[in-house]
């Protein structure tokens, strides 16, 4: 299976030693959490999503919900429009109001019943974007790269910023609680459920990506701006995605997915499972007294029945029930989604899943806010782990979260391919430092707020204004004389502006080994007034001299990728590939052992794969060593020979 034993024993200390799964945050929620108002609350009340300080949703209907005494007339007051309903027998009560022009100027809305008026003070009309994904959403701008900078300049009191609470999964009403929530990978309480006026003070806790965003918006439409951060640290893609529409996807590994679940949900028993906490408890203690220690004085056994996998987080469904669907029927200007990590799991299987799933979650949250081409940007998944390098170039295309940026900038490409002009993508894979929270959040929100200033708003505008955010596709792929030709929707540079080496593309013949591409420019031969080479910056001509006959390629095909390809504006060629090669067989099938696990399997197959990968690499070295030892031989000789 491998090639040269010296190989072999040159790579031996860099052998994958096993695969750390990293979660976000803690998946259980110590029971710490402060209640100040709940979901819903006895007499006349309103959904919690309409507080004093919101910004609703200009130029569009504006509905408003709450509850009352069954048969009780409500009568809500805004911006010169009166709308009355009554109460259903359920208590709820919905109304609606049409849209109106966008408005600085702080206004009130009165809710009166029939002895009871609630007064919603200093509401402004903007645009409302929801802040969608996982922990690099949900990570705070006193976190990240120059957020201390953002905090002092953050006074903006025509931005009103809003953190959801994690809900209560299927138990979840069209509300939620406005509480101080306990975060155990913080160990401390946030704020959440309340709207708030933008400021240095109430700015630091909010979500980095999307404060950047809004703050952009704002600065550049002087409309007020309303952000409803909707992240989840360790969250999945098929959280946020309701049950309904999952069950309706005809995919293999969605329907694997969802009999799993079933599965694990059917065979968990509350009493067998308390009945092993309380044996492990008593098995603690054990071993400490074993060790001359003493059991801490208020220290008790377990004694509280678990609701086991039906109220995991990352339950399909989970997290949509949670949180999307209490804000179900708010208008919204749009959406920004940045997810991924937890889905990285699960091997070329779980990547299938995924786009199975992305581009129907997406179209589930336009129709909960009751807009079906409502703009909606994809920021894919970010980087993680060491940098790719030439020395070390194939062992990181072995990763999984690649194969779900790819399913990411596919379903971009889905959608816009269609015709779709709501939809929006931002690479964020160059954005790189080595950690899967990676700090430089500022310039990622910065991307999406381009596409949103020249898709939505119009802003940035001129021939080129779509090279502000829109990424170079490929519109042609040709196999020419041992290279492969690729003609690009637009010109492309290095991303130092300097013409140097264009790095980021692997190709690969018919063994499915990919090799490292050496990338030129195309030219016809023709030559410009200084007798030098035109050069076609639209067109990539793809070769190297292990592939006599290249038939695939692959482009910024690691977690933290090797790539300087840009458009003219700055804006990444994304992840993509020209074959459909699984992770698992590519560049060879590995034979697996009788009677493992899936795991094991997994465990097996990534070493052996990651070892031949290795191997690849010290071989190109060792043969561009000897071709450079080649090269300058006859130098050498002449140097060495007596003049």
């Amino acid at each position: 299976m491998f090639r040269h034993l010296a190989l072999s024993c040159l790579l031996l200390s860099f052998l994958y030693c096993g695969e750390v799964r990293c979660q976000d945050r803690p998946q259980k929620m110590p029971p710490e959490d402060v209640v100040h108002v709940p979901a819903i609350g006895e007499g006349l009340c309103l959904s919690n999503v309409f507080q004093s300080n919101m910004v609703l949703q200009r130029d569009k209907p504006i509905g408003i919900w709450g509850w009352a005494d069954p048969g009780e007339k409500v009568t809500v007051t805004f911006a010169g429009q009166n709308a009355d309903t009554v109460a259903g027998a359920d208590r709820d009560w919905k109304v609606t109001l049409t849209g109106i022009a966008a408005n600085a100027a702080p206004q009130t809305m009165t809710v009166k019943g029939s002895d009871q008026t609630l007064t919603l003070e200093n509401i402004l009309v903007g645009d409302v974007w929801i802040l969608g994904g996982q922990s690099n959403m949900e990570f705070p701008i006193s976190r990240v790269d120059d957020g201390e900078l953002e905090i002092v300049s953050a006074n903006f009191p025509q931005i009103r910023l809003l953190t959801m609470p994690w809900g209560k999964g299927f138990d979840s009403v069209k509300s939620f609680e406005r509480l101080d929530e306990w975060s155990s990978w913080w160990s401390k309480h946030f704020r959440k459920g309340d709207w708030e006026v933008c400021s240095p003070e109430t700015v630091k806790e909010f979500s980095a990506l999307g404060y950047v965003f809004g703050r952009r918006l704002h600065m550049a439409t002087q409309v007020p701006i309303g952000l409803v951060d909707a992240s989840i640290g360790g969250t999945t893609v098929e959280t946020w995605t309701p049950q309904d529409v999952m069950a309706n996807i005809d995919g293999e590994e969605t329907r694997d997915l969802l009999k799993d679940w079933s599965d694990r949900i059917a065979a968990f028993d509350p009493q067998a499972d308390l009945e092993m906490r309380i044996a492990n408890y008593e098995n603690r203690n054990k071993n400490l007294m074993a060790q001359g220690k003493s059991v801490p004085a208020d220290s008790k056994p377990p004694s509280d029945l678990q609701p086991g996998p039906s109220a995991d987080r990352n339950r399909p469904g989970y997290c949509y029930a949670s949180v999307i669907q209490p804000l179900e029927g708010l208008s919204v200007k749009g959406s920004v989604f940045h997810q991924g990590y937890n889905n990285c799991f699960n091997g070329s299987a779980g990547a299938r899943m995924y786009y199975q799933i992305f581009g129907k979650m997406i179209t589930a949250w336009r129709s909960a806010f009751n807009d079906s081409q409502m703009p909606f940007c994809i920021i894919s998944l970010c980087t993680d782990g060491e940098p790719q390098t030439q020395e070390n170039f194939l062992k990181p295309m072995y990763d999984v979260g690649v194969l779900i940026r790819e399913a990411q900038y596919k379903t971009f490409r889905d959608f816009y391919d269609a015709g779709d002009r709501g939809i929006g993508f931002v690479s964020s894979f160059d954005l790189r430092k080595s950690w899967y929270h990676p700090q430089i959040k500022i310039p990622a929100g910065e991307r999406a707020a381009k596409w949103a200033l020249v898709t939505q708003y119009n802003l940035l505008q001129g021939s080129d204004a779509q090279q502000y955010w829109l990424p170079p596709s490929i519109e042609k792929v040709e196999t020419v004389e041992g290279t492969i030709r690729l003609t690009m929707s637009s010109n492309l540079k290095t991303a130092d502006d300097s013409d140097g080496k264009l790095l980021g593309f692997a190709i690969a013949g018919a063994d499915r080994r990919f090799w490292l591409a050496d990338v030129q420019w195309y030219t016809d031969g023709s030559v410009d007034n200084r007798n030098q080479p035109k050069l076609q910056r639209n067109v990539l001509v793809l070769s190297s001299p292990f592939v006599a006959e290249p038939l695939h390629f692959r482009h910024a095909w690691a977690r933290n990728p090797m790539s300087n390809i840009v458009n003219s504006r700055g804006v990444p060629l994304a992840t993509q590939r020209s074959d459909d090669w699984t992770l698992e067989e590519t560049p060879i099938k590995i034979p697996l052992p009788p009677n493992t696990d899936l795991k094991s399997q997994a465990r097996r197959i990534r070493s052996l794969l990651i070892k031949e990968l290795e191997l690849a690499d010290a071989e190109r070295r060792i043969k561009e060593a000897e071709a450079t030892i080649t090269e300058l031989e006859p130098l050498l000789e002449k140097a060495s020979t007596p003049q």
